[in-house]
């Protein structure tokens, strides 16, 4: 089973691409250009038979932010040029054989997880987002394609010192920045790694701040009063960067299986967009007969 984190890509495409790279109406298809070309050539190299792309519905809002309004407010505004290229980018994903899923209550996280939670054969994970670690188990794999780094499972306890399972337990003491998840101020990550080796998870410290004061670290008696102090912020940056994987998607939803490539719809959504030759040529398609050179 491939399962893609899109706006990463998206964004990714958007960020790095000019947005000289235009349309025939003239508008930016940077972002397209980029993800369809990542998309296809993933595409080409992944032989799974199960495959889905999750987005992100909102890009500024989740049901993480009835809990704590500040959640990812310290993110500016998507340009409205990277919105308006965000749907066609998931035709494009459906055109190439690769179910779609967004909503607008989860993150496409939640949606990864759901999908990854109900699955009966190894997961690859396609995103260089750290929080989708906690997802991995035996023989399930992060691909940070970008990079060309997979992560296993020992991986990731080498990178964080600590296993899969206890990232968010990890996030709640050193916080996100990416996601303004405020953690326990004063507590890094080798500091995070180190309580968490010694006594398990975030709520086996917060009970015995006194064994942790005891607990022979480096600064200890300073570890027990911060997390005795912040006990219910490092409780709700757990809550906040633990991914759901229980969604209620129906059958069709789940129905991820890999669809041949419709080149018919790949060339109508080209021909839309009023995209050159360039693009059509990476998606195996003919140039249209006003295209240019």
């Amino acid at each position: 089973m491939l399962l893609v984190d899109a706006s990463v890509y998206i964004f990714r495409a958007f960020h790095s691409l000019p947005s000289s790279m235009t349309g025939r109406d003239g508008r930016p298809v940077n972002a397209i250009y980029g993800y369809a070309t990542f998309l296809h050539q993933l595409l080409a190299v992944a032989d799974d038979a199960e495959v889905a792309a999750a987005f992100d519905e909102s890009l500024t809002t989740s049901f993480r932010n009835d809990w704590y309004p500040q959640y990812k407010a310290n993110r500016e505004t998507p340009p409205q040029d990277l919105v308006d290229q965000i749907a066609a980018c998931r035709e494009i994903s459906e055109a190439l054989g690769v179910k779609t899923l967004s909503s607008p209550v989860y993150e496409a996280d939640d949606l990864i997880g759901t999908l990854a939670a109900g699955a009966d054969t190894p997961v690859t994970v396609v995103s260089s987002d750290k929080d989708l670690a906690q997802l991995l188990g035996v023989g399930d794999t992060l691909w940070d394609y970008a990079r060309e780094i997979r992560y296993d499972a020992d991986a990731i306890r080498a990178r964080f010192g600590v296993d899969p399972a206890a990232i968010p337990d990890y996030l709640a003491l050193v916080g996100d920045t990416v996601d303004n998840i405020p953690g326990v101020p004063g507590i890094g990550a080798k500091t995070a790694a180190a309580l968490i080796q010694r006594f398990g998870d975030l709520e086996t410290m917060l009970a015995d701040c006194a064994a942790v004061a005891a607990s022979g670290l480096r600064g200890a008696k300073s570890l027990a009063a911060k997390l005795q102090a912040y006990a219910e912020q490092a409780r709700l940056s757990r809550r906040l960067a633990t991914i759901v994987t229980d969604i209620a998607l129906d059958a069709e939803q789940r129905d991820i299986r890999r669809r041949p490539v419709d080149h018919d719809a790949l060339a109508a959504i080209c021909d839309r967009l009023g995209v050159g030759s360039r693009l059509r040529s990476r998606l195996g398609l003919a140039a249209a007969a006003h295209d240019a050179p």
